[in-house]
């Protein structure tokens, strides 16, 4: 008998059976089971990322401006007078500032502000930087823009963009997002992977109203679509949102949503999230355990700024540099390019 022929569903997994059964079962693993489902998550990410290395990424907040009002997000529930853009020479500055702490992935983020000049400011900056460095990885992660937005922001050398689809029931979906629909979602999606982009997407673990059901659906979405990055976060009740007094997420329900997703598609990036860290003692750790192999370092948006991007809490966990050379030793991983 195997290490885990005591749990069917690892040995299925493991032999590359993704039904709907399987993976509802693994969600609901506990104690000695999640432990080995996640043993198995490190497992595929070694396999298929032999110098067990994570992605570094510094983060720049270029834009709290936001057309959507997600009942979940904090910044459409701020104050509209403390919007802010970033000109592009500001931009352009900050990337040069992480690029001398030797960072070589920078992920631009923002509301979903499609106004052109906007738009344009983030173009020019994005081909400033890679005038002058070719090699810098520019992941963005600005909403639902146009094709020809998509298309103007990757001529100019945008390399990935992160759209994550929240959840994969189209009801759940408007519940939480009234101004958007999953078919728009998805349709952004695929506009962005046929502009060449590397594509990241994923969903939210707790949502007020999601069932196991969806999160299996969530899984096998994520499995389907032509993706580079994937990611799961941890919903967290924002202040000043109309889920404000909803119960947060299981964090382990999301650290096992982690593992099945590095499982399914062992190839792709995955991200070790803020959230988590913020909502469980040593959350990004345990991602890491979970298969993750990203960190986002938040060290790129102006300090005066950073309370002005919400998203989850203006009480945001926005981990250093110190902090993810740690868990990356504990999780004995590689620590050569951090």
């Amino acid at each position: 008998m195997t290490q885990t022929a005591e749990y069917t569903f690892l040995e299925r997994l493991r032999s590359g059976q993704y039904a709907d059964e399987v993976l509802k079962e693994a969600l609901g693993a506990r104690g000695r089971a999640q432990d080995l489902l996640m043993a198995l998550a490190q497992e595929r990410r070694l396999k298929f990322f032999p110098e067990n290395r994570a992605q570094v990424r510094s983060v720049i907040e270029v834009s709290n401006v936001c057309r959507q009002k997600c009942n979940y997000c904090a910044i459409g529930g701020k104050d509209q007078s403390l919007n802010f853009t970033l000109k592009a020479d500001v931009m352009v500055a900050l990337m040069k500032h992480l690029i001398e702490k030797g960072r070589q992935t920078i992920l631009l983020q923002s509301g979903e502000n499609v106004d052109d000049s906007f738009i344009g400011e983030l173009a020019s900056a994005v081909s400033r930087i890679k005038a002058e460095h070719a090699g810098l990885r520019i992941i963005l992660c600005c909403g639902n823009l146009s094709r020809e937005q998509y298309r103007r922001l990757r001529a100019a050398g945008a390399t990935d963009y992160i759209l994550k689809f929240e959840a994969s029931n189209p009801e759940l979906f408007a519940r939480c997002k009234p101004n958007d629909t999953l078919e728009n979602r998805l349709h952004c999606i695929t506009l962005l992977h046929e502009e060449g982009f590397r594509v990241g997407s994923g969903n939210i673990v707790g949502l007020p109203g999601q069932t196991i059901d969806d999160l299996v659906s969530d899984l096998q979405l994520a499995h389907r679509l032509p993706l580079s990055m994937n990611s799961t976060t941890i919903f967290v009740p924002a202040e000043n949102t109309p889920f404000a007094n909803e119960s947060a997420g299981d964090p382990h329900l999301t650290l096992n949503m982690m593992a099945l997703l590095r499982i399914m598609n062992p190839q792709r990036l995955m991200p070790t999230t803020s959230s988590l860290e913020k909502m469980i003692p040593d959350g990004q750790y345990l991602g890491l355990l979970a298969g993750a192999n990203t960190v986002t370092i938040h060290d790129g948006t102006p300090a005066e700024l950073e309370k002005h991007f919400p998203i989850y809490s203006a009480k945001r966990i926005r981990p250093q540099i110190e902090h993810f050379r740690d868990i990356l030793k504990r999780a004995n991983m590689n620590t050569d390019n951090i």
